[in-house]
């Protein structure tokens, strides 16, 4: 492969990298604006307030603020729950309509507003990036027709994944809605994690670097499943803690863990599972893989993620759930998915490199 063509990919792959960061960096504003309770600082989209640069005070509101955008958002759900409907989700869309809490407008909070505000202007940067990922990824059709095209699609996500982000405003932070929203946020990390991976392969021969590695993909592809059901349950307790929160009028913290239900005691002895099966991992791929490749490092930073990850779910169980330590719980989910996905795309090369070799 000519330098031109090294440069181009190697481009390339900056800006891909450079937007999977952003992305993380996002989730953990996100979870930053959970944890303060700042979803609902802007009770429209994209305005906030109606204006482009929100307000600082109540007195540049109108005195009926509240009842203003309370119907512009129950208008917006009428819509939605329709759409719902027509799709077949007739449920979820009984939901939307009824939920009481959707109807509930919060005092204008200068803080959380801005919180909030500055949430969207991160996530307006972020989209940028996708953009210029999907655009600097064309240059590499004639290598591999499929980067771009998932660069594509990766941006058609994100701009279906900001009209979710619409709908969370719309419905009052509806649980379930921001479950959807956190598990799209992973299929765009992961998607844009192997476009990046992808034009990796395109500039550098992958070597055979692990015995093994057909054993070792089904270990860390079950890690990988059963992460993801724990971010299911994850969600679902965070579900709940929403709606004790919003019963104890987020006062009382000390108390809202010894209310929560099943999904809070299931996730909380699931990580014990998790610990062990990645435990596995780590001894087999100290056993069977080369000390200084990036399978190696990769797993060794998983697991110390994971560490960190059960730190601090113990640190929101046993000390009230404090809001700084939230974020971090999230963020460190986030990167475990992430770090997960890479490490399968490493295998999954060396189980091709052990085929051929058993075959030669």
């Amino acid at each position: 492969m000519n330098q031109k063509n090294l440069n181009t990919i190697s481009s390339f792959r900056r800006i891909s990298l450079i937007t999977v960061i952003g992305v993380y960096f996002l989730i953990l504003v996100g979870g930053i604006v959970r944890s303060t309770a700042s979803g609902m600082g802007c009770p429209d989209w994209p305005k906030c307030f109606g204006s482009w640069v929100p307000p600082t005070h109540v007195d540049q509101l109108p005195n009926d603020y509240q009842e203003i955008y309370l119907a512009k958002r129950v208008a917006k759900n009428e819509r939605f729950a329709a759409q719902l409907d027509k799709l077949g989700f007739a449920r979820k869309a009984e939901e939307v309509k009824n939920d009481p809490s959707i109807l509930i407008e919060e005092e204008f909070n200068a803080v959380k507003t801005w919180i909030e505000y500055v949430n969207r202007l991160i996530g307006a940067v972020i989209g940028l990036l996708v953009l210029i990922t999907m655009i600097r990824s064309f240059p590499l059709w004639k290598a591999d027709k499929w980067i771009p095209l998932l660069a594509i699609f990766n941006l058609l996500l994100v701009l279906f994944q900001a009209w979710i982000g619409s709908i969370v405003v719309s419905t009052n932070l509806l649980p379930w809605m921001i479950s959807l929203h956190m598990v799209l946020a992973l299929v765009i990390v992961c998607l844009l994690l192997y476009i990046h991976y992808r034009s990796y392969r395109l500039a550098y021969t992958v070597k055979y670097k692990t015995d093994r590695p057909n054993s070792l993909f089904n270990i860390m592809l079950v890690g990988f499943v059963l992460m993801l059901i724990q971010i299911v349950l994850g969600t679902q307790v965070r579900e709940e803690i929403d709606h004790v929160a919003f019963q104890m009028g987020n006062l009382m913290r000390e108390e809202w863990i010894s209310m929560l239900g099943i999904p809070f005691l299931i996730h909380r002895s699931y990580s014990i599972l998790l610990f062990g099966i990645h435990l596995v991992f780590l001894y087999k791929i100290y056993k069977y893989t080369l000390r200084n490749v990036s399978l190696f490092k990769w797993s060794q930073v998983l697991f110390g993620v994971i560490v960190f990850e059960i730190i601090t779910g113990v640190g929101m169980a046993y000390f009230a759930i404090p809001a700084f330590i939230q974020p971090l719980h999230l963020l460190f989910g986030s990167l475990i998915i992430g770090i997960q996905f890479v490490i399968l795309l490493l295998l999954n090369d060396q189980k091709k490199l052990n085929v051929e070799k058993i075959s030669s």
